[in-house]
């Protein structure tokens, strides 16, 4: 009985973290699709899977980033080593879910659910000052910026704090 009682409690207390990390998986692939199928939906596109295969690599063009990660592991690319591309056109044209899509993936390729979007910079409560470099030198290479001119990291400060407005108010994912 009291085995029993403990196999239990172990079950319960190892079951939550499991359902708590199970909303952060699959981040990318659940957004992107999302989107992608708000996107066909919105433009009246027929779903057959040849139509959304078509229309995935075309959108795959345009990705970057972590997105663009997702198309490769799908096979959507040009130089994907991998084509699984029919294991999301043939349910998405039966109307299933993103989220359901993205967890038939992990089974097919786990590395499909550990792409995650970067963290979002809060410029207005960092302190830039403080900040190494190199750090600022990787928010501007993130913004596709680079500061020849820079000597001192004081011209890096001023740069990206000039800058900030332009590429924070955009900070938003587009829709396809």
């Amino acid at each position: 009985m009291r085995i029993a009682v403990n196999m239990l409690v172990l079950g319960l207390c190892f079951e939550f973290p499991i359902r708590v990390a199970s909303h952060a998986e699959c981040e990318v692939c659940k957004e992107y699709l999302g989107r992608f199928y708000n996107s066909l939906a919105g433009r009246n596109i027929a779903l057959t899977p040849a139509s959304i295969e078509k229309e995935f690599i075309n959108t795959c063009i345009d990705s970057t980033g972590k997105e663009n990660h997702l198309c490769y592991y799908l096979g959507a690319t040009e130089d994907a080593a991998t084509k699984i591309l029919n294991e999301v056109t043939r349910p998405m044209s039966a109307h299933v879910p993103a989220d359901k899509i993205c967890e038939r993936l992990r089974k097919v390729d786990p590395q499909i659910c550990e792409l995650k979007y970067d963290k979002e910079l809060d410029l207005k409560s960092m302190d830039l000052a403080k900040m190494k470099v190199a750090d600022l030198r990787k928010i501007l290479n993130s913004w596709g910026e680079t500061c020849r001119a820079c000597i001192e990291k004081t011209d890096f400060v001023e740069l990206v704090k000039t800058l900030a407005p332009k590429y924070t108010t955009r900070s938003q994912k587009p829709d396809l």
